[in-house]
C-alpha cells in the first residue's frame, strides 16, 4: 500500500516514538493507538473515546492517519482540530501499542510482528449494508474485518445487539466468539437529547409551530440524493416557507469524494432558498431530535430516526444494500415510500398526520429500532469496562461517573440567506366581520422546481392568463386564490426584480414622505410593478398602486409588514372587494388591519384589470412568467 502520508506527517518522538519517556510528562502505562481512515469512522471514535479516557493519566492516545481510503480527505484536519496527535502511517508499523481502536474494518490492521487486540466499533447502526470492497472489485458486509485479522484471534468487534452476534456467525463464521455486547452509544446521546428539542430547534431558527422536515442521505448513487438530487429543491419550492422548514444531512462520505464546493453548488437554489445543510461531522443528531418527519434512505441516520419513533418517509432505499434479514431490510418494507413524481406537500401532510400511518406510527418504528438496538443508557460504560479489560488496566479506584450527554446543538453549515424574493399565494374568503385571507410564501429562488417530477410547472411562453389579466403560472387553484411576486428593493437576481408584481423597500423610511416619494420612484423605474410597499417608522406601512392611491395598514413595522400589506391590498384589488378591515393568518400569525386610502392621484383607475396596456410588462419567451 502506497504510504501517501509519508513525509506529510512527520514521525512522533512524545507520547510515542524512539525515546518517549525522556519527554512525556505524565506516568504512562499503556499506549492506545486509534487508526483513522475515513471522516465518517473517526468522527465514532472522538465521539466515544473522550468519555471513557476521562480523567485517566496512565494512558497515551494517539492517531494513526490511513490514507488508503477513496474518502480520505477531511480525516487529517479532523483529527488535528480537536488537538490530537497523528501518527503517519509507516511510523504505526513500527509501534508496539497495548491496544488497536478503530471504527473502520478496512484498514490494514493485521500488521506482521503487531500483537495488541483490535477492538472494531461500528460506524453505523449493526451490520446492515453491502458496500464495495476496496481491496476487489467485489462487495462486502460493512463492518467485517478481513479474515486474516480474525484468524490472528486479535480481532473484537463490538456489537449494539444480541442478534447481531449470530447474524456476523453465520454470514462469517470466524467472527465466533470474536463480539462484544456494548450497545450504541450514539443512539444513547441520541435519547439523552429528546428533552432539548425546543433549544435545538431554537437553533435552527424553527419557531413556534413550523414544521421542521429533515433529509438523510447515505452515499453512492442509490442514496437520497444520488437518486433525487432536486428533493431539497422541490420541497421549498412547495412548502411555504412559515410553515415549514428543511435541513439536510449528508454522509461524510459525499463531502469527502466531491468536496464542499461541488455540494454548494448542486444545492446553490435550495441554499439560496433557506435549505439548513447540517455539518456531516456534528450536528445531525440534533436536527434529528428536532425534526418532525425525516426523509431517509438505507442510511444509518434513518434507522436512527426510526428508533426515535419520528414520522418516517423514505425517498429512496437500496434493497441490494441492504441485508436480508436485518432490521435495515424490515425497515425498508414497512416504511412508505415519498413519490417522486407526485406532488410533495400533501404526502408530507399525510405522513405527519400519526392517526393515518398504520403499520408505520412511532409506536411500532420504535419496536423496529429495539431489534438492533438494546435498551439506551449503558453504552459507555461497557465500552469502558471492554477497553480497559483489553488494555489489561484495571478502572481507576474511584472512577469518574460517565456524563450523560445530549447532542451539542446544531449549527447550520452555511450562513443563512437573506429570502429577498417570494412568491405569495393568497386565499381570501368572505365572513360577516369582513374578508380573511390566508397568505403563504415560498422562496422564488427555487420557483421553477414547484410541480411534480422537479420540472417547470409552465414551459417558458405558455404563461396563463390570471384573473385580473396578468401573466400567471398557471391556472389559479380556485376563484378566491391569487399569486405574485413579491421582491425586495436590494434584490439582485434583476430578472426577479423586473418582473415583480410587488416591491417591498428593504428598510423602514424615516417618515411618511420619504416613503412617498420612494413609491413613486419604484413605480417609476420599474413599469412592470403593480405595488410598491413600505413600512413607515413609528406609523405603519404604505402600499402604493400604480393608478395612485395609496393605503395604509397597520402592521408591524419591518420588510415582513410590508410584505403582507401589500399582499392584502393585492387580493383585495385584485378580487374587487373593497379596501376596508381584513383577517389574516401567515404561519403562525394572525391579526385583522384596517387599510385605509389615504391618498388620490391622477387618473385612478379602480381596478388592475382596466389598467392601461402600458403599465403591462410582457415576459420574454424564457423568462419569468408568473406576473401574479
Amino acid at each position: 500500500m502506497l504510504d501517501t502520508s509519508h513525509g506529510l506527517i512527520p514521525p512522533l518522538r512524545v507520547p510515542v516514538g524512539a525515546d518517549p519517556e525522556r519527554w512525556r510528562t505524565f506516568p504512562t502505562e499503556r499506549t492506545v493507538v486509534v487508526i483513522a481512515r475515513t471522516v465518517t469512522s473517526t468522527v465514532r471514535v472522538l465521539d466515544v473515546l473522550g468519555p471513557v479516557f476521562r480523567d485517566e493519566s496512565r494512558v497515551d492516545l494517539v492517531f494513526a492517519f490511513d490514507p488508503s481510503s477513496a474518502f480520505n480527505d477531511g480525516v487529517h484536519d479532523l483529527i488535528r482540530s480537536v488537538g490530537a496527535r497523528v501518527l503517519p502511517w509507516h511510523q504505526y508499523r513500527d509501534l508496539a501499542p497495548d491496544l488497536v481502536i478503530t471504527a473502520t474494518e478496512n484498514a490494514d490492521l493485521a500488521v506482521e510482528g503487531h500483537t495488541a487486540p483490535v477492538l472494531v466499533l461500528p460506524h453505523g447502526v449493526g451490520f446492515h449494508k453491502v458496500v464495495p470492497d476496496s481491496r476487489s472489485d467485489q462487495d462486502r458486509l460493512a463492518g467485517v474485518v478481513p479474515d486474516a485479522l480474525l484468524r490472528s484471534g486479535r480481532a473484537w468487534l463490538a456489537v449494539s445487539h444480541p442478534d447481531q452476534a449470530e447474524q456476523l456467525a453465520a454470514a462469517h463464521p470466524l467472527t465466533k466468539g470474536r463480539t462484544l455486547l456494548i450497545g450504541d452509544p450514539c443512539h444513547d446521546t441520541l435519547v439523552n437529547g429528546v428533552d432539548l428539542r425546543a433549544t435545538y430547534r431554537d437553533a435552527l431558527g424553527v419557531t413556534g409551530s413550523r414544521r421542521l422536515i429533515v433529509l438523510s442521505s447515505t452515499w453512492r448513487d442509490r442514496s437520497l440524493l444520488g437518486q433525487n438530487p432536486t428533493l431539497p429543491a422541490r420541497l421549498l419550492a412547495e412548502l411555504p416557507m412559515d410553515d415549514y422548514a428543511v435541513a439536510l444531512v449528508t454522509h461524510p462520505n459525499i463531502v469527502s469524494a466531491h468536496g464542499v464546493y461541488q455540494l454548494r453548488s448542486l444545492l446553490a437554489s435550495p441554499l439560496s432558498a433557506g435549505l439548513l445543510r447540517i455539518p456531516p461531522t456534528d450536528g445531525w443528531q440534533a436536527a434529528l431530535v428536532a425534526a418532525d418527519l425525516l426523509i431517509g434512505d438505507h442510511g444509518s441516520v434513518t434507522f436512527y430516526g426510526a428508533a426515535l419513533g419520528k414520522p418516517l418517509l423514505l425517498g429512496a432505499f437500496s434493497e441490494e444494500e441492504a441485508v436480508p434479514g436485518t432490521p435495515m431490510a424490515e425497515l425498508g418494507r414497512r416504511v412508505p415510500r415519498l413519490a417522486a413524481r407526485a406532488p410533495l406537500r400533501p404526502q408530507i401532510e399525510r405522513a405527519l398526520d400519526t392517526n393515518i400511518l398504520g403499520p408505520t406510527d412511532s409506536e411500532s418504528l420504535s419496536r423496529l429500532g429495539a431489534k438492533a438496538l438494546i435498551p439506551p443508557g449503558h453504552a459507555l460504560n461497557r465500552l469502558r469496562t471492554a477497553i480497559y479489560g483489553l488494555l489489561r488496566l484495571d478502572l481507576p479506584e474511584h472512577p469518574t461517573p460517565l456524563p450523560r450527554f445530549a447532542p451539542e446543538c446544531p449549527r447550520p453549515a452555511d450562513p443563512r440567506p437573506g429570502i429577498t424574493a417570494v412568491n405569495v399565494t393568497c386565499e381570501v374568503h368572505d365572513s360577516r366581520t369582513g374578508p380573511q385571507v390566508v397568505l403563504s410564501r415560498t422562496p422564488a429562488v427555487v420557483r421553477h422546481w414547484a410541480g411534480g417530477g422537479g420540472a417547470p410547472e409552465t414551459a417558458p411562453g405558455t404563461a396563463h392568463k390570471a384573473e385580473n389579466g396578468f401573466a400567471s403560472a398557471g391556472p389559479s387553484p380556485s376563484a378566491n386564490t391569487f399569486r405574485h411576486l413579491s421582491c425586495s428593493d436590494l434584490e439582485q437576481d434583476r430578472e426577479l426584480a423586473e418582473n415583480a408584481s410587488v416591491l417591498v423597500r428593504d428598510t423602514v423610511a424615516g417618515s411618511a414622505a420619504i416613503a412617498d416619494q420612494w413609491i413613486a420612484d419604484v413605480l417609476s423605474r420599474y413599469p412592470g410593478c403593480l405595488l410598491a410597499s413600505t413600512a413607515v417608522a413609528d406609523t405603519s406601512c404604505r402600499v402604493g398602486l400604480r393608478d395612485g392611491r395609496t393605503v395604509t395598514a397597520a402592521l408591524s413595522e419591518n420588510r415582513h409588514g410590508a410584505v403582507i400589506a401589500a399582499a392584502l391590498v393585492h387580493t383585495l384589488v385584485s378580487s374587487g372587494r373593497p379596501l376596508e378591515t381584513v383577517a389574516f393568518t401567515i404561519g403562525d400569525l394572525a391579526g385583522r388591519t384596517d387599510l385605509r386610502i389615504v391618498q388620490r392621484g391622477g387618473a385612478a383607475t379602480s381596478s388592475f384589470s382596466t389598467q392601461p396596456d402600458a403599465y403591462r410588462m410582457t415576459p420574454a419567451v424564457g423568462e419569468f412568467a408568473d406576473r401574479l
